[in-house]
């Protein structure tokens, strides 16, 4: 079976397992391929010993009973921060070895994917989580039912347009229809989540945030020099990995930190506990924030 094909049968299987119901002239066109060969592909699965289900409206689904196979939720996916150390390992590799491109196209192939967590996401969560991800690959409008907001105080069901997943699925950039907004949503504030039929409606008004190297999220990207030696670098590589694209060597043991912040918190964090190994360069407005910080710290 050649290449196309493979992809053809992995991305049906997906389709087959997800949460969104399809008929088979629907997988077809999804798959830009004949119902003719939907129906191959369907004999295939049950002659390697899938389970196959046929449900009323004439759709098609794989059954979770069938011999090792296994619920999204258990497999292991990787994190921007968990891809990069991966990258760093596979490109320390000796190019001679043989496995070194097959490891980085597969690092590449979960490196793209919608959203992806940093652990394994079990319980209520993975449900949550799976139907979330069904929803933005096929572009779906959901309920999430029982939303229990910190901001409000209030429990209630939120009509919303789920967009993407921020690190380890924590939580989930939504365009919320009632305010017209895109927000950020807990996961594990979520009672259930309910796929609908209908599709995206406005996204045009889709406005998703920025994740800064220190897993700050936000709409403003505010630039930050810092002037960093060995311990505050190593530090910030051991606890930020993604900090090491940002991180340039200007002399011995000397290495300047240039990125974007969504905002202070997490970068105002970091510096006012290593403030004897670190300079701030050409940001007066962190400069602010950490002096009025450690202004505060002091008054108490």
């Amino acid at each position: 079976m050649d290449q196309p094909k493979i992809e053809r049968l992995l991305r049906l299987m997906k389709l087959m397992t997800g949460n969104v119901n399809y008929t088979v002239n629907e997988l077809a066109e999804r798959l830009d391929t004949t119902y003719r060969s939907i129906y191959r592909y369907i004999e295939t699965f049950k002659d390697t010993g899938f389970v196959v289900h046929k449900l009323e409206g004439g759709v098609y689904k794989l059954g979770k009973e069938s011999p090792y196979f296994k619920e999204i939720s258990q497999l292991v996916h990787f994190t921007d921060e968990e891809a990069h150390i991966v990258n760093q390992l596979i490109e320390a590799l000796d190019d001679t070895n043989m496995l070194k491109q097959n490891l980085r196209r597969k690092l590449t192939s979960v490196y793209h994917c919608t959203s992806v967590a940093n652990s394994i996401v079990r319980g209520k969560n993975a449900t949550n989580v799976n139907h979330l991800i069904d929803a933005i690959e096929s572009r779906n409008q959901v309920y999430l039912h029982n939303y229990a907001s910190s901001h409000t105080g209030k429990v209630s069901d939120r009509f919303v347009e789920p967009l993407s997943f921020t690190t380890n699925y924590t939580q989930i950039w939504c365009y919320e229809i009632s305010s017209g907004q895109t927000k950020l949503f807990k996961t594990s504030r979520i009672g259930s989540v309910e796929v609908l039929d209908s599709k995206w409606q406005y996204q045009a008004e889709h406005n998703i945030g920025h994740i800064d190297i220190f897993r700050m999220t936000g709409y403003e990207q505010l630039p930050v020099k810092l002037h960093l030696g060995m311990l505050s670098r190593n530090l910030l590589i051991e606890e930020y990995p993604l900090s090491e694209r940002d991180l340039h060597k200007i002399g011995d043991n000397q290495w300047l930190l240039d990125t974007k912040v969504c905002n202070y918190i997490g970068i105002g964090r970091f510096v006012i506990g290593l403030l004897d190994d670190i300079t701030i360069v050409d940001s007066p407005d962190f400069e602010r924030y950490v002096h009025d910080k450690l202004t505060s710290y002091a008054g108490k």
